[in-house]
Formats: C-alpha cells, structure tokens, sequence
C-alpha cells in the first residue's frame, strides 16, 4: 500500500555488513527463489524477524507516515535488495517484473509535494545515500554516485553483483527472474508490531532491546524439534528423555567461531546441517536453514532426524573426548580433532561428520583419507600464515559435490577437487612454497607456542616413523603434552658462542630463530646449561642428551659431535620441513598454482628484507649516502636487512638513516648500493615489478 515509512532523526545510522547480514540475506532469499525453481507451487516462506512501528500524527492529505521504531537496519537493508534486483530487471528489459517490485519500494505519483516518492524515508545522515541509489537510474554506476562510500550504497552494490551472475542468461535466466520476483514478494515474512500514536514506543524499544541472554540456535532447533514432534503425535516428553542429547556440560560449554561465540551445540548442529545440505552457513542463520531443510529437504520424520543427530552427536563428543587425552594412541580422525583444537579451527568438522553419518557407505581407511587431505590443506595453509577465511565454503562444497560418489572414487575425486583451487584465499599450497618460506623463516616467532609445539610434535612423530605411508619404528606418539620448545643454538649465544665480527653475528641471529634450530624437552634446562657451548663437560649437547626420549634429540647428539652452527641449522632445517611435507602430504606433482594471485607487496608494504629474499640486495653489500650534507656515510648490509654503520648495528636501513641525519625521512632514497649502485628505491621498484610478473 502507499505508505512512508520513516526512520526517526534520534536512530542510530545505517550498519549492517555484507559478512554479518548482506550476505546471509542473500543466500536465504536465492535459496528460497531455487527452491521454488526445483518445486513447482512451493509455499516455502522465510522469516525475517520482528519490526516495530508507530502512527505519526495524521495530515490532512498524503499517505499515511508510520515512525519505525524497531527494524529500521533490516527494512533498509530489504528496500536495497529489491530495489538493486528492480534494477538488473530493468537492464534486461524484464519491465514487468521490475514494475512489481517498484511498488515494495516507491509510491509512484502518491507523495505530495518535494517529499520524495520512496515508501522508506531515511531523516538522518543516511538520508542521501539512501536517497541517491534509490533514485539512481540503471544500470547504476555506483562509482559515480556522491555516496559511493557509504555502507547503503556498498550494500546495493553488493546485492547488485549478486543478482546478474545468479540470473545468468539465455532461457534459464527468465525462470530465475521469475521465481526470484515472486520469492521477494509472497516468500519473506516479517511480524510488525504496530503501535498507536499516544503509545509509549521507548518502553517497547528498550523491552524488545533488553539485556537479556540471547537465545542460541540450538534453543530454537530445540524449540522448532519438539513442535514438530507434538504435530506428528509424538511423546515429546519420552523423547525429550530419550533422545535429546544436549542437556549436558559438554554441550553447553562457551567455544568460538571466528568472532562468534556461542555454545558447542550450537556448532555441532550448524556443521552438522552443512553436513548434510553441503552449502555454507552462517552461525545466524542456522535455525532458519535447519527449518528450511526439515519442511522442505528432508524426506525423513523429526523422530527419524532426531534419531541420526544424536548419534553423530554421540560420535562428534567421544572424538572430542579421545582427542583431549593427551596419552591415547588416536585414530586418523581423533588425531584430526586434536590438532584442529590446537589450531582452533573448526570449519573441517561437517566433513568429517558427513563421512561418519549413519549408514555412511565409505569404508573407514576412505574416511582417513579424506580427512588426511583436508588436514593437509589447513595445515599447509597455517604454515604459510594464509587466511582460512573462504575455507568454509570449499569445505562445503567438497561434500557437494562428493556426496553420492562410491567408496572406491571418493578419494581420487576429493583429491582433484581441493587440488584444483586456484585462487589465493583456497588454494592448496604445494611442496616448493612450503619449502621456500621455511627455509629462512623465524619459525619460533612465525607461530603461537600452541601451534609450533604442534608442527615439532608432528616432526617427532615423523622421526618415530608416524610420517608417509610406513608402519612406525616405535608405535608410539609423543605425548600431546606442553613439552618445552629449545633453542639448540641459544639465543643468548655471545657469551660461550663468539663468532668474528657483526656480519656474522647478524647471521647468527637470524639462524638462531629458525626451525632447523628448535627442538623438545620433556623438561626445562636451566639458565646456565641452555646457554652452554655445544662440546665440553657440562655443555648443551650432554644436556640434550639426557633428553634422549626425544628421537629428534637423539639424532641430534648423535650427528654433531664436532659443533653446531649455522650450516648444520640449514641442513637440519631442510630434512625438518622434509618431514613436515610428509606428514601433510599434497597430491603427487601438486604445485599449488594460484591463478588469481594479487600483488603482494606494494611500495607502502615492501620491507628491506623483501630486496633480500628476492636476490635485489647481498648480504655484505656496502650502502653509500646519497645525500651530499654526508658525503662519509657508509653501512653495510647484514642479514636479515640489518646494517651495521659506524660500528653499530641497526635494525633496518631506516633505523641507520635516522642516526645519520638526525631524523626521519625517506631511507629508500637516502641510500645507494656501492658508489654507483642502484638506490635501494630502485630495487624496490625491480621486487614490485617481479611480483606483478608472478
């Protein structure tokens, strides 16, 4: 009907996001829109919540004005939506149906005066923006609106990129156009709460907005279930007893997803609803997804759903059990569940709970192989401090596109799927790029204690025989305990391990912190055996010695009798990361291509030490002054980009130019290399253009 809704002045702005909300709109309005593509009369609906308005004070003439006191984020944010697929219709000459949309959003002729003809009225800061696009003729160029920066604006774009690769083209795209019209105008629900003009809308505001413990989504799972069951002539009360698993500590224990934190069966039903409808979803919209799957996926009774969940969830509490016991001689899958707890991660875990769901057709050394590669990737990835932000969604659709596959092609087929990702925020990192940044990492600072303790554990395991294919040499892991992480070069190494001057000392240093340096105790030295020379009596290699419980230790006393240096760090280095690769193996000839790889340094983040790493800049090169006030100045470059000037070392060349000038300014330009070398700007210029090339 022809109305204005408006949004007071006193409302907070506009701040919804495309993570938290865009996005999750989105994916439940085309779910719906493909549902009722795939079920011809559908009456599928979803529910968007509650909106509270007001009667304001009634004119003489024009519509009728209601004050939206409650909901003004989600209306705004709907308005958006239907006016950016009004758009894309229109682009496509699909007129009518972008007609019937228009009247969800403006007035047509019914407005008096200037007042604008949109049905949502926006009366503080936003009001613009909101303004802008609305009226923006398509297709819009959101580069050219005033408000182009503006969240309402971003938001139609967002909801605009969307639609078009969704819609598609040819015959098929006329249907969706189709379904997606009537999913927007008969399929979304909401409760209006509609308050009279003489109410008191501030006590409804602050009632609804009250500090409260929100209810999670396996509280509404849990209501929405035993309805279901009343409905189909249930005992809900025997059931509740019998079957319902979730009443425990352990289930409603805190954990965290991301930045989300609710309780784990709140977790546990969102993986295991991905388990079985392979689509990502989002921690807010699994009781909307989980009841959308019962009413219109699940050809199964809520007794029958309810039976599975409880054992998968019974299975999901032992595997986690089994894994927090440090001692257990674990399964592929327990050992799984232990180290994605280390690194808090849980996007792997509807995986695993599709490959274990009763009935499973896959044989368990099947499973383990499954779980192996998808560990593989996470771990990888970890080790190339890479995001697993996107992760979620291949995780998803790996079970997709492997459900239904046999026993014997799961594997081969899993395999190419997450070998062949492509891009830079999924893609399976290969041997050459893990080797390459471990090589020279600073392992000990690169990673959290929990996770370095976790790649050593897994390289003790390695030299007990645990990696590749081959039986054990001892048939017992390293306990999963908090072992101390020991540098076998100290880092307080002056004193008792000299060496000839400040660029050897800065490549020392930078040996000191790398993986190939690091080792497990079962116990602590003391202060003054841990910086001990590595020979004599009482030295560091007898002190490791009594630590022979460790095979990593007992190779390491037995192969360096004659010292412990830089080369023996490299050398041990290499075999370390060897192990590493074998313990998370990629497919045979996987190089971890990445199509889509962006420049990753730019001239406001590329670091001295980048000039090195690439080859630009030499250890020992000599760096000369460009400016004529200091004709004098010289410095020579260490590892790690440090420089010595004056007989100082300095952290950077930045730190060096300080010194000499007496302040800041640009170091990329104030230094050369050698009397006639490039500036270290133009070597920076050479490192940005190689990775562009790359």
């Amino acid at each position: 009907m022809p109305q204005h809704l408006t949004v007071p002045i006193y409302q907070r702005p506009y701040v919804w996001s495309e993570d938290e909300q865009w996005a999750p709109l989105w994916a439940d309005v085309r779910r719906i829109a493909e549902h009722r593509l795939d079920n011809a009369g559908s009456s599928a609906t979803h529910f968007l919540g509650a909106v509270v308005t007001q009667q304001a004070e009634a004119r003489p003439v024009g519509v009728q004005e209601f004050l939206i006191v409650d909901g003004q984020q989600r209306l705004t944010t709907l308005q958006l939506l239907i006016d950016a697929v009004a758009a894309e219709f229109t682009a496509r000459g699909l007129s009518d149906l972008a007609a019937q949309l228009e009247f969800l959003t403006h007035n047509g002729s019914m407005f008096v005066g200037a007042e604008t003809g949109l049905k949502l009225r926006h009366s503080n800061r936003d009001r613009a923006a909101f303004d802008e696009v609305m009226h923006a003729d398509p297709p819009v160029d959101y580069a050219a609106l005033k408000h182009g920066d503006s969240l309402i604006v971003r938001g139609h774009e967002y909801f605009s990129r969307q639609i078009g690769p969704w819609l598609g083209s040819g015959e098929a795209a006329s249907a969706r156009a189709q379904a997606l019209a009537v999913a927007l105008q008969n399929a979304l629900q909401l409760v209006v709460i509609q308050l009279t003009a003489d109410e008191d809308s501030q006590e409804i505001f602050e009632t609804l907005n009250a500090r409260g413990t929100p209810l999670t989504a396996a509280d509404l799972i849990k209501n929405f279930v035993f309805q279901r069951l009343k409905l189909e002539g249930e005992d809900e009360h025997e059931v509740y007893r019998e079957s319902w698993p979730f009443e425990t500590k352990f289930w409603e224990a805190e954990v965290s997803v991301g930045r989300f934190s609710t309780t784990r069966s709140a977790v546990f039903l969102s993986q295991w609803l991905v388990s079985r409808v392979g689509k990502e979803i989002s921690p807010r919209s699994t009781f909307a997804r989980f009841k959308f799957f019962v009413e219109h996926e699940s050809a199964s009774t809520m007794v029958e759903l309810l039976s599975e969940i409880a054992a998968q969830a019974s299975d999901y509490e032992q595997l986690t059990a089994r894994a927090s016991d440090a001692h257990a001689d674990l399964s592929r899958v327990e050992l799984h569940f232990a180290r994605m707890a280390v690194a808090q991660v849980e996007i792997t875990k509807p995986v695993v709970i599709w490959l274990r769901e009763p009935g499973t057709p896959y044989s368990q050394a099947t499973a383990d192989a499954v779980v192996a590669m998808v560990e593989s990737v996470i771990i990888r990835r970890r080790l190339l401090r890479l995001t697993s932000s996107d992760l979620n969604r291949v995780m998803s659709d790996l079970i997709a596109r492997c459900r239904g596959v046999g026993d014997a092609e799961l594997a081969s087929v899993a395999s190419s799927y997450l070998a062949g990702q492509q891009v830079a925020s999924t893609y399976w990192p290969g041997d050459t790029e893990v080797r390459a940044t471990l090589r020279t990492a600073a392992f000990y600072w690169r990673y959290s204690r929990p996770m370095a303790r976790l790649f050593l554990q897994a390289i003790e395991d390695a030299y007990r025989g645990y990696a590749g294919e081959g039986p054990s040499k001892t048939g017992v892991r390293v306990p999963r305990v908090t072992q101390q992480i020991e540098h076998v070069l100290p880092q307080s190494w002056r004193a008792h391990w000299p060496v000839a001057g400040p660029v050897e000392a800065a490549e020392r240093d930078e040996h000191v912190q790398r993986l190939g340096n690091l080792t497990l105790l079962t116990g602590s030295l003391n202060a003054a055996v841990s910086n001990a020379a590595w020979l004599g009596s009482g030295g560091k290699r007898d002190a490791l010695r009594k630590h022979e419980t460790m095979l990593m230790n007992r190779e390491l006393v037995d192969s360096n009798n004659s010292g412990w240096d830089e080369n023996r760090i490299d050398a041990r280095t290499e075999y370390m990361v060897s192990l590493l690769l074998q313990t998370w193996p990629a497919p045979e000839g996987h190089e971890g291509k990445v199509v889509d790889r962006t420049v990753r340094v730019s001239k406001a983040t590329a670091k001295y030490s980048g000039l090195i790493d690439a080859g630009l800049l030499k250890v020992g090169a000599e760096l000369v002054c460009t400016d004529s006030r200091w004709p004098d100045a010289r410095a020579t470059v260490l590892a790690g980009a440090r420089v010595l000037y004056d007989g100082v070392m300095y952290e950077s060349p930045a730190a060096a130019a300080r010194i000499v000038r007496g302040g800041s300014g640009n170091a990329w330009y104030f230094w050369r290399v050698g009397q006639e070398g490039p500036l270290l700007t133009e070597l920076r210029d050479q490192l940005l253009r190689s990775a562009t090339d790359a």
